[in-house]
């Protein structure tokens, strides 16, 4: 990308629109915005050293966050796109690249926490990682790991039903042993989280499609769409109405009233004429 347009671009801006692709899942655009956040900041990076270097005052550039970070973000964004693909030997070439940010010049106490951050967000990512590519051994670490870092548990079980998907793994333990934290999950209401949770119900829901329990999953469905709709997830809300119609057969009477009734509220919120469902 030419100097003059990077020089026009806000890494702010491009973080929020980092994070909306990432919310509709759209992987592709995750990983283009995500190369232009990093050549953003290299930029800016480049242009501090020449200024330092050359003994001249160091242009100011307004930031919300210290420059590591969207460095250290780019990769990180351009990992989960990759991860969410299934590719991830690719996936694991971005998380090494924020495994370690110190490579940076004239970091400082903000600077260094970031930096701590991001090697925590990559020690977790790269279970994540090692665990859906087939290392399943480390499932059992990976649980220990959960234990001691709560704020990890939603995205981790995410993780963990995933893998059994693949790779046809029995996992009810291990929820057991996080009943009484998913059981908080409910509450969640920051959009990361309902995100997370979303993902959560709609991987249990075909765990349990694919273990017999079809009524708890129509149940975890429903929900999945609900979280869906809330999140204004139109291709995730669309997965869910799929998988409830693959389970309609074994739904309960007041399910399907619910999915119904889910199905006319959508039709109200687009000003549609009603129609029979």
């Amino acid at each position: 990308m030419r100097t003059s347009i990077l020089k026009s671009l806000k890494p702010d801006i491009i973080v929020e629109m980092l994070e909306m692709a990432a919310a509709f899942e759209n992987w592709k655009k995750v990983m283009e915005t995500a190369d232009i956040l990093y050549q953003c900041v290299q930029r800016i990076y480049e242009e501090r050293q020449y200024h330092k270097a050359m003994k001249l005052p160091i242009p100011h550039v307004n930031l919300e966050r210290p420059l590591v970070y969207y460095f250290g973000f780019s990769h990180l964004m351009c990992g989960m796109a990759h991860q969410n693909q299934g590719a991830y030997e690719q996936a694991r070439e971005c998380i090494f690249k924020y495994v370690e940010l110190g490579w940076m010049e004239d970091l400082k106490g903000e600077d260094i926490q970031v930096v701590e951050e991001f090697r925590f967000l990559a020690k977790t990512n790269l279970y994540a990682v090692d665990i859906l590519s087939g290392n399943i051994q480390l499932i059992e670490e990976y649980v220990a790991f959960l234990q001691d870092n709560r704020e990890e548990i939603l995205p981790g079980l995410n993780t963990i039903l995933q893998a059994a998907l693949l790779y046809h793994l029995d996992v009810a333990d291990i929820l057991h042993t996080f009943a009484e934290q998913i059981d908080e999950f409910e509450s969640y209401e920051d959009a990361e989280n309902v995100s997370y949770y979303y993902s959560y119900r709609y991987h249990l829901a075909l765990y349990y499609r694919k273990y017999g329990r079809l009524q708890d999953a129509v149940g975890l469905a429903v929900r999945a769409m609900q979280l869906a709709d809330q999140s204004g997830n139109d291709r995730n809300f669309k997965k869910c109405t799929a998988l409830f119609e693959s389970l309609r057969e074994s739904a309960t009477a007041e399910q399907i009233s619910e999915y119904r009734e889910m199905l006319m509220q959508c039709l109200d919120e687009y000003g549609t004429d009603c129609i029979s469902l």
